[in-house]
């Protein structure tokens, strides 16, 4: 990143390594808890100083139901002064919900790992952080508009100025795909599913968006939903030949 240009950048979209021990081919993701937020800010600085001031950084962030604090950690120090940016929005993405529908069911949703504890609960949901270097970012809330439930509100409410469609909120219900085989469809320990990035790339919104950035890029999820939404220019980092590799040959494929 320090090749690239001050405020080049509209838009990041990425997820570093959680320093939770994770099966990484070339990165040790055990640090001690100091070094690893040392380095949240030494590449969050760099993400800040190439993005310009209406710019967002979406950063996924997970953790373990014993490790809790690790995500808010990560916000104070990138909302230090050091790290220099705000906390515009907290999103919720959901992996696994159980509700109950009108009919009195109980219904379960999507996908989760289960946690064999007498401490915890199985851990269904990440965060989403939203930054941007003054608050102030204006953002495409209806970019990932739903329709109203009830439709009396389109005419009761004059904010809608009488459009089928609101601001889908900060709980985003995400499930992962389906999948036979980890090795051939999804080669690497820890992603986010496309559809998160492109949600992210919407919300920003599509329009506003010369040039994205994933600094971890991982197998690539973030390009293909760039490319998919017709972003103009992405650039994507890389540390595991492997990984960059299926990257690529997934961007070729589409």
């Amino acid at each position: 990143m320090s090749r690239l240009t001050n405020e080049s950048v509209n838009l990041v979209v990425t997820s570093p390594p959680y320093n939770l021990g994770i099966g990484y081919r070339q990165y040790a993701d055990r640090q001690d808890r100091h070094s690893y937020l040392n380095w949240c800010t030494k590449w969050a600085t760099q993400v800040r100083r190439i993005l310009q001031l209406n710019g967002s950084l979406f950063l996924n962030i997970g953790s373990a139901p014993s490790n809790p604090m690790l995500p808010h950690q990560i916000v104070m120090e990138l909302t230090s002064a050091s790290g220099g940016f705000v906390l515009q929005n907290t999103i919720h993405w959901i992996k696994s919900i159980t509700i109950e529908d009108r009919k009195g069911d109980l219904k379960s949703y999507g996908h989760f790992k289960p946690i064999n504890s007498k401490r915890f609960l199985n851990d269904c949901h990440e965060y989403i952080f939203h930054f941007t270097k003054s608050g102030r970012v204006e953002i495409d809330r209806l970019g990932l508009g739903v329709p109203y439930q009830d439709k009396s509100n389109i005419a009761r409410w004059s904010h809608t100025r009488g459009s089928d469609l609101r601001c889908r909120g900060n709980t985003w219900f995400i499930p992962y795909e389906t999948i036979q085989s980890r090795e051939k469809e999804r080669p690497h320990p820890a992603t986010f599913p496309v559809q998160l990035a492109e949600w992210c790339i919407k919300l920003h919104g599509v329009s506003r968006i010369e040039t994205m950035l994933d600094p971890f890029l991982g197998i690539g999820n973030s390009a293909v939903a760039a490319l998919r939404c017709g972003v103009k220019k992405f650039i994507g980092f890389e540390i595991d030949e492997a990984y960059l590799a299926e990257a690529k040959r997934r961007l070729h494929a589409l």
